[in-house]
């Protein structure tokens, strides 16, 4: 569908971060005429973050930019399947899944990831265990290269993601970025998904545009905003016909 109507970003956290974690990109894209929103992913299933996400796109009723963080790639992938007010998705070191494919099972395929030993895990009332980053952990493991009062801030701000997130697999049969143009920025110090794996999937996914940073963490929107604006950018400029 083509259309001049100016798009709307709709930026979808992951695990460990909340929607404070894009504070730095949304001021950037209002410097550029944008309009974004930050949704507040629950992290609680695939599925279900996925169909709130879904809701959210469906009320702001205009074409929509897609960005998802980390496991917030998995929840776009879902989310924006057969949807057609998405006009473009940007993965920010972000899963991509394949159908089935889960964010723990895509973690493991290449080397690099030491997320696993930085954890903390408590069993939920509801069932099953949630996850958190150990504080003490949170600087080297999330964001080394952001200073040490932030990383403080956003590890004691950091939203647990429940292990059913992590472990389900992708539900639709035809991932997003199958149909959708999609573009990739990720940075080569990331320690919760390994560079390897993005890489991969976005050659997968036919990427639009990959951003590759030196030296960046997996907070790559709090440490590099300028880039993944600029992501973002590419991405809202695309039209399809």
């Amino acid at each position: 569908m083509t259309t001049n109507e100016q798009p709307i970003v709709v930026l979808v956290h992951g695990a460990f971060a909340e929607s404070a974690s894009w504070n730095r990109v949304i001021r950037r894209l209002h410097g550029h005429g944008l309009q974004a929103v930050a949704v507040a992913n629950p992290l609680r299933s695939v599925a279900g973050d996925a169909a709130y996400v879904r809701d959210v796109i469906n009320g702001i009723g205009r074409p929509v930019v897609l960005v998802g963080h980390s496991y917030g790639g998995m929840v776009i992938t879902q989310a924006a399947a057969g949807l057609p007010a998405v006009q473009s998705l940007v993965y920010v070191a972000g899963f991509t899944p394949d159908t089935g494919e889960s964010a723990l099972q895509l973690s493991g395929k290449f080397e690099g990831s030491t997320l696993g030993g930085a954890l903390a895990a408590y069993p939920l009332a509801s069932g099953g265990n949630e996850f958190r980053i150990a504080d003490e952990k949170f600087h080297a493991q999330f964001c080394a290269d952001l200073d040490a009062e932030e990383a403080a801030l956003m590890a004691a701000t950091q939203r647990p993601v429940t292990e059913q997130a992590l472990t389900d697999g992708l539900e639709v049969s035809e991932p997003a970025w199958r149909t959708t143009p999609s573009w990739f920025v990720l940075g080569d110090r990331d320690l919760n998904i390994p560079a390897e794996l993005i890489r991969f999937t976005a050659g997968r996914a036919s990427s639009r545009g990959t951003r590759e940073i030196a030296g960046a963490s997996h907070a790559i929107a709090a440490s590099q905003p300028e880039a993944v604006t600029a992501s973002i950018l590419d991405a809202a400029a695309d039209r399809q016909g």
